[in-house]
């Protein structure tokens, strides 16, 4: 009884802090032409609202693609469409065609708020409450604090409640995906991962490890007896979830076809903006927009995407073990946002995700990973006014991390799993890695800590107006990069210590 007081205590808590987020600016606010995030999910309402569904991924004189045109799957406009009904039924303005473009009020901004919050409350926060306390080792104490940091990551609730989306419903469904593989549900699971890829594409980011640990254990049951049944069980689970999910867009050929070209808009190019990403920061050098073609550029980044995540799948598919499934996760998405096509800031995300799946087993190396993660997007959030709340959830969230799941304290080079790096780099002198790792980790924050200062205190030069933009998503690629690499080598390394092979198995 007591330990479920204090779930209760960290989820209200955590409902608490995204509050306090939403009480801020967001995106685009009272900037005109297109205003931001905020009004582009109050658009696809408008849209899905007044428009018949056949309309909804078509330019047309009512719907027009180039002011926030609806660019995500089928889930993403049904849930844009009960929102909606909602708002119509508390003040019709909020979603009225054509005349709510823009629309700003407190009611509205609370309402949004509102729906991100119920939204988290129903899919997002019981996955993660699950999660902790039934798949993580440890004491009770221990799955509470791990709960606790979970909820606490600032990433996700800045971008979510102050730069204003709904990643807590993908990110929601994709976690009640890994739940159910770990308790052994894998219809359940797969069927979960199918709402996610359906409510955001960018969901393939953790595509490949869903389909590698569920292939392999299928080929490890045996595909002429018990695996084969169960295949056969996750295809049709997998064919009939998609079909309920596109079935209004099915009749026509060529609405499906419009949704695909929506939601995978290939012709925008390699990258946008300055994103920690391995394309952006080579172009700082490499001119590679200039010097290689926009086909060749697709083509360039798909075959590294390919390179960079077949090692890890390939151990995933001959080991289906959830251990290896968490870190396969981890490595894939990072994988994806450092070698992909089209990767946006707010990607970093995905990554982030499976990387608190590891706040329990590998807590130095996920606090260090998740606060950089928050550190890449700085310039967004000074964008959209959120120094603040910035600074208090990052601060928070790195003092309680680190205290509550004493990451520092118990930081061995067994306990960070860096027994690997002797035998790779044997030629190089014997060392304490894990005191290397605390130094890095503390310089590594001081710097973090100096470029956040400098981004709001300084005025770059006139000859380099986009010094500190290109400055933090430099640093925080080194941070991405550096995880990748170790997340790789652990899961290449050998299992987890004896007392969590049952858990994790």
């Amino acid at each position: 009884m007591q330990t479920w007081s204090l779930v209760s205590i960290c989820v209200l808590l955590g409902v608490v802090v995204r509050w306090g987020v939403s009480l801020n600016s967001y995106s685009g606010a009272a900037r005109p032409p297109m205003f931001g995030d905020y009004e582009a999910q109050r658009h696809w309402q408008e849209v899905t609202y007044n428009l018949p569904l056949q309309e909804w991924y078509f330019n047309t004189t009512d719907n027009d693609l180039n002011y926030w045109g609806l660019d995500y799957p089928p889930l993403t406009a049904y849930h844009s469409w009960i929102c909606a009904f909602i708002a119509n039924k508390i003040n019709p303005e909020w979603v009225e065609l054509h005349t709510s473009r823009g629309y700003e009020s407190p009611a509205h901004k609370l309402f949004m708020r509102a729906t991100v919050l119920v939204a988290d409350l129903l899919i997002y926060i019981p996955a993660v409450v699950l999660y902790c306390f039934y798949l993580t080792d440890g004491s009770a104490k221990k799955k509470v604090s791990t709960l606790f940091c979970f909820l606490l990551y600032p990433g996700l609730i800045l971008i979510d409640f102050g730069h204003f989306q709904y990643n807590g419903v993908s990110h929601g469904f994709a976690l009640w995906g890994v739940v159910a593989l770990g308790l052994g549900w894998d219809v359940f699971g797969s069927m979960a991962f199918c709402l996610a890829l359906n409510y955001k594409q960018m969901e393939l980011y953790h595509a490949l490890p869903f389909f590698c640990y569920l292939l392999g254990k299928c080929v490890k049951l045996g595909l002429m007896g018990r695996g084969l049944s169960l295949l056969v069980r996750i295809a049709v689970s997998v064919l009939v979830t998609f079909a309920l999910c596109w079935l209004p867009f099915l009749s026509d050929p060529g609405q499906a076809s419009q949704v695909v070209r929506r939601i995978f808009p290939v012709a925008r190019g390699l990258f946008e903006d300055k994103v920690a990403n391995t394309w952006c920061s080579l172009n700082v050098l490499i001119k590679i927009r200039s010097i290689v073609s926009r086909d060749s550029q697709l083509y360039l980044s798909l075959a590294c995407t390919l390179l960079a995540v077949l090692p890890s799948s390939i151990r995933l598919l001959t080991k289906p073990t959830f251990w290896q499934f968490k870190l396969a996760l981890a490595n894939s998405s990072l994988a994806f946002f450092l070698f992909s096509y089209q990767v946006h800031e707010k990607s970093i995300l995905l990554a982030a995700l499976p990387v608190c799946l590891l706040l329990n087993d590998l807590p130095l190396m996920a606090i260090w990973f998740l606060q950089a993660s928050t550190f890449s997007m700085l310039p967004l959030f000074l964008k959209d006014g959120l120094l603040v709340p910035y600074v208090v959830t990052s601060l928070a969230f790195l003092f309680f991390s680190i205290y509550l799941l004493s990451a520092l304290e118990h930081c061995t080079e067994e306990q960070l799993r860096l027994g690997a790096y002797h035998k790779l780099f044997f030629c190089l002198p014997k060392m304490d890695l894990a005191c290397v790792l605390r130094w890095k980790f503390y310089i590594s924050i001081a710097v973090m800590a100096g470029l956040s200062v400098a981004s709001v205190a300084l005025v770059p030069p006139p000859h380099l107006p986009d010094l500190f933009p290109v400055l933090v998503s430099a640093t925080a690629f080194t941070h991405f990069l550096g995880t990748f690499i170790y997340f790789n080598i652990v899961q290449f390394s050998g299992p987890p210590a004896r007392k969590n092979q049952k858990k994790n198995n």
